[in-house]
């Protein structure tokens, strides 16, 4: 194995050795690391299990409605009464939109 240049500034500012130049260049001391690989709960640390119970759970939200008819149809009819608001809701504002055009074509006319 060869020796490092010595001419090079960066060899210092990363020595594990050196915790002074370490902080000043934000790398932190290798012995206050936390190993990444330590398990601190049931599954692992808290996180994982966070990530694992949240697939979990739509996992299961999943299942049921691709599973059960009436959760289908519930969910559909949600969808078309959603549905039917925002046509009636868009047929309001175009209602609107014209009523204020032909306003602004009266008072263009009277002037």
């Amino acid at each position: 194995m060869s020796q490092p240049n010595p001419n090079n500034p960066y060899i210092n500012s990363f020595d594990t050795r050196n915790t002074q130049n370490n902080a000043q260049y934000g790398i932190p001391n290798s012995q206050n690391q936390n190993n990444p690989y330590t398990t601190t709960g049931f599954l692992g640390n808290e996180n994982t299990q966070k990530d694992f119970l949240e697939g979990a759970l739509i996992g299961a939200v999943a299942t049921f409605i691709l599973t059960n008819e009436n959760a289908q149809k519930a969910i559909f009819k949600g969808f078309a009464k959603v549905s039917s608001l925002f046509e009636s809701g868009i047929e309001e504002l175009k209602e609107r939109y014209e009523d204020a055009k032909a306003e602004v074509n009266d008072v263009e006319m009277d002037t």
